[in-house]
């Protein structure tokens, strides 16, 4: 069996999310697992009520930071992220013995690039965007199926998952203003190598975020050090 030796750089790099970037682009090349992109996703509510999901990772961003991912704005993320905009996200590769944990401050996504990602979106998915009450109770699975069929309806396209439901169409369907984008702005970023008996390699870095007029943040410079595994 072949040992695992991998390291974290010495000295560590001055920008975690370049190695974050390197990382995905990696696993994405390896492809072990069906979704190398997922990340567990942690929110928490106003009362300090927890709670996680796993959501895709659609974009790292090393510079100024942050993290791309997609939702639906009213589900209880959503909605927990409008009451305490903040998250923590975890991405592990078991095969590739890496973990990366970020924690930081969200913003919305600008409109138009949630425009252009839901554009891209296989057209069944875009009509499920705008069928599903993300989180909210369903009477039963044929009333969320008739949900999805007038849905359907509704923009003139066949059935989702039904026979000849296959491949692209014409049609224009727009984004929902319930959906879109987040970034989550990194603040501290922990990369983890396994080691050999357990003596793994880790290190965290951390920064301040200021927020600006714009909306946005100003990012000051990583402060790095290693840690105990």
């Amino acid at each position: 069996m072949t040992r695992h030796t991998e390291l974290l750089p010495e000295p560590l790099p001055p920008e975690p999310l370049v190695t974050l970037n390197r990382w995905m682009a990696e696993a994405w090349q390896h492809r072990q697992q069906p979704n190398p992109n997922a990340m567990v996703l942690a929110t928490c509510d106003s009362h300090g009520q927890p709670s996680a999901r796993v959501v895709l990772c659609k974009e790292v961003v090393p510079l100024p930071g942050y993290l791309v991912f997609y939702t639906n704005y009213l589900s209880r993320k959503g909605r927990q992220l409008a009451e305490n905009p903040r998250a923590a996200a975890v991405i592990h590769w078991d095969t590739l013995r890496r973990q990366v944990r970020i924690e930081g401050s969200v913003l919305q996504a600008p409109a138009a690039d949630s425009d252009a990602y839901f554009a891209s979106r296989p057209w069944p998915s875009r009509v499920g965007a705008w069928a599903s009450a993300q989180s909210e109770p369903v009477a039963s699975r044929e009333a969320l199926f008739e949900s999805v069929a007038e849905a359907a309806e509704r923009f003139g396209t066949p059935l989702p998952g039904q026979p000849g439901a296959e491949g692209d169409l014409d049609t224009v369907i727009p984004r929902p203003p319930h959906w879109g984008g987040y970034h989550l702005w990194a603040e501290s970023v922990e990369l983890w190598v396994e080691g050999e008996a357990r003596v793994h390699d880790r290190a965290r870095w951390t920064r301040r975020l200021s927020e600006q007029p714009s909306g946005f943040f100003e990012a000051g410079p990583w402060t790095a050090t290693r840690l105990q595994p």
